[in-house]
């Protein structure tokens, strides 16, 4: 399968669906897959357009569109969507191959026997190989494409008692030391809890998307801050969040979200094509889809928590963040990624050692000035 760029797969708009083509064209037509138009940058231009009205007639609004604004920022190993008000990205995206990770290639590679369930449950724990980025030499960086009124700010963090938590991760920007650096802009960061979730389970979580290459050809993550709602002793529902910085002005999500689909080869169709068949494009056409959607609140999570206990639906994830990840077509088609591979994650506490030597482990990095 062709490596699409994250920013040739998600630039286009919200939903995977543009590329519904390509990870499983088989027998579609042109009318399944409805390619959506660009989401505007930054509104540099649309705060100078006129504002169409039912009747069709427009209306000038003074001093321009006033928004919402999504500032789409689009690096070397992700996109990410900005969030002006709550300073912090509504959700970032990457395409992670054995390649881009500098990993051994997927035994499931085309042009290869299927791989035993076992041989495939023991490359989840399979050990990190050399980092070609250097993790230390990366710093944490205001992001000037925003406006100065809207940016989230170093000081912001400064004794917040939150990390600054990497939505891509940098383990994830290992093809250069830029595409590493560019994951420590403040548009790739959100306020996490620091012990036992950023430094710990989440980062077990980030390894686990990483460990996925393994098995699948592509893998397509999602990360997404989240607001939810809970219950509260007088039997309403209310969203309740801390606000950081001086004056208050980054909020701190309640929840996050990785919402993942993978592909690989789907060994169960004959992956050379008969010529006579059109509705196949390629050879390597046919693809076994899996997706999954894990929803971890942003606090303390023992180390030995199920990662299945945190699955939900991803309409649940798309209806609380008021976004479109995936279109219906790619929904119905694909496993759920718990039932295909093993959900299991690798627990690794050397970081909390590493820490008092200042090797600039994620937590000694993350850490808002604690």
């Amino acid at each position: 399968m062709p490596t699409l760029g994250p920013s040739i797969l998600f630039a286009a708009g919200l939903t995977l669906g543009v590329g519904a083509g390509v990870l499983y064209p088989r027998r579609t037509t042109s009318s399944d897959v409805q390619i959506p138009p660009p989401p505007p940058e930054g509104g540099r231009d649309v705060a100078r357009s006129p504002v169409k009205t039912a009747s069709g007639s427009a209306v000038v609004v003074q001093g321009g569109f006033p928004g919402p604004i999504a500032d789409v920022v689009k690096r070397t190993a992700y996109t990410a969507a900005y969030d002006r008000r709550l300073r912090h990205p509504a959700w970032t995206a990457e395409h992670l191959t054995a390649a881009s990770l500098a990993r051994t290639p997927s035994p499931s590679s085309p042009n290869t026997q299927p791989v035993p369930l076992d041989a495939a449950r023991a490359a989840d724990t399979t050990p990190d190989p050399p980092v070609k980025a250097d993790r230390s030499r990366s710093t944490f960086m205001e992001d000037e494409t925003i406006p100065e009124l809207f940016r989230a700010k170093l000081a912001d963090y400064f004794r917040s008692g939150y990390d600054r938590g990497h939505m891509v991760p940098a383990a994830d920007a290992k093809i250069s030391q830029q595409a590493m650096d560019e994951t420590f802009f403040l548009t790739n960061i959100a306020p996490q809890v620091g012990e036992g979730f950023n430094r710990h389970y989440w980062a077990y979580l980030e390894d686990f998307c990483r460990r996925l290459t393994t098995n699948f050809e592509d893998v397509y993550v999602f990360t997404v801050p989240l607001y939810v709602p809970t219950l509260h002793p007088d039997g309403k529902y209310r969203v309740t969040y801390e606000v950081i910085g001086d004056p208050p002005s980054v909020s701190v999500p309640t929840h996050f979200a990785k919402v993942i689909l993978a592909s690989r080869p789907d060994f169960s169709y004959p992956q050379r094509a008969s010529a006579s068949d059109k509705a196949i494009s390629s050879s390597n056409s046919v693809k076994e889809l899996a997706m999954g959607a894990f929803v971890l609140p942003n606090k303390e999570i023992a180390d030995e928590a199920d990662l299945r206990s945190f699955i939900v639906p991803v309409e649940h994830v798309e209806k609380t963040a008021g976004l479109q990840l995936f279109n219906p077509e790619l929904k119905s088609r694909s496993r759920q990624l718990c039932a295909v591979t093993q959900c299991q994650l690798v627990v690794r506490r050397f970081d909390d050692a590493r820490k008092s030597y200042g090797k600039g482990q994620k937590g000694s990095q993350g850490r808002g000035g604690r």
